[in-house]
Parts: structure tokens; C-alpha cells; sequence
């Protein structure tokens, strides 16, 4: 066990962890935070995905304190219930989750990219997407949700018709 600090939806959180630890684990097990899923194991899938200085990573994979002075985001550090980010309320809207195993991976790695490209397109979306698993097939409805999130984001939570 070592003393560690890690900056988790703008909070600094210490943790006395094993380093070695997963971030995925600690995200989960030691900070109560479950938008991060435990999918494959292996980096596969998308389900662990969270954002480490803006950019998408499989919190599966690698230590947690690899992340020490880096600024992660997660599902919950997006938006709450009573005001939820705009891809999370693209998503509500377009209907994307029929399981919603895969939907945190899939709304962390769309924030990264309307981040860096806002106004994607189905080509850009879908490549964004391309390494996020979604086994119920509402890939549609995931591309929809995107390219709704865009222009909310574009048009200050504006719902397009």
C-alpha cells in the first residue's frame, strides 16, 4: 500500500492503494464511481473508458498511479440527474442505451471527440467510436445521440427538431 493522490472530476481524492492497482478498480472499489464497467479485461471493449487529460483511456489497463497529476474525468463528473451534460441528454433522447453496459465508455469517448472536433461527421463519429463495443446493436442510435450532443453543445442546449 502507498499514499497516493489522484484528481477525479475535480476533486483531489488520496488513496492509500497498492500503485500497482488498476485505475479501473480504484475508480470503482475505492471511490465508489461506477460509470467505469468492468467489460473484457483487456482493454478491448470501451466499457472501462475515461477521460485522462481530455483523451480516452481504458482504465482497465494501467496503474492507477500512472495517473497521479493527471486530471481524469467520469460519467459522473459529467453531468447530474437533474442537469445532465448534453451527451447524456442526447443520448436519454435518442433512446442509445438498451442494456447501457457500454454507454459510459461510449459517452466519455464521443466527449473527447466533440472536444477536438465539434461537429463531427458519421464518418468521424464512427471511427471515434470504432473501438467501443456495443454487443445490443443501437449503434444508430449512438451515431444519432452523437450528432445530437453536437449541436446542443453548438447551440447552447438547444434540442434540434
Amino acid at each position: 500500500m502507498a499514499a497516493i493522490e489522484l484528481r477525479v472530476n475535480g476533486e483531489t481524492r488520496p488513496l492509500d492503494v497498492d500503485p500497482r492497482m488498476p485505475l479501473l478498480d480504484v475508480l470503482r472499489d475505492e471511490l465508489g464511481l461506477k460509470g467505469p464497467k468492468f467489460g473484457c479485461g483487456l482493454g478491448e471493449c470501451g466499457a472501462c473508458t475515461v477521460l485522462a487529460d481530455g483523451k480516452p483511456v481504458r482504465a482497465c489497463l494501467l496503474p492507477a498511479a500512472s495517473f497521479v497529476g493527471r486530471e481524469l474525468l467520469t460519467l459522473e463528473g459529467l453531468g447530474t440527474p437533474d442537469a445532465p451534460h448534453a451527451l447524456q441528454q442526447a443520448f436519454i433522447e435518442e433512446q442509445a442505451a438498451q442494456c447501457g453496459y457500454c454507454i459510459p465508455g461510449m459517452v466519455m469517448t464521443a466527449r473527447a471527440l466533440l472536444e477536438r472536433v465539434p461537429e463531427p461527421s458519421d464518418a468521424q463519429i464512427r471511427q471515434a467510436l470504432a473501438a467501443n463495443f456495443c454487443g445490443c446493436g443501437t449503434h444508430y442510435r449512438i451515431l444519432r445521440a452523437v450528432k445530437r450532443a453536437a449541436v446542443l453543445l453548438r447551440d447552447g442546449g438547444k434540442a434540434p427538431a
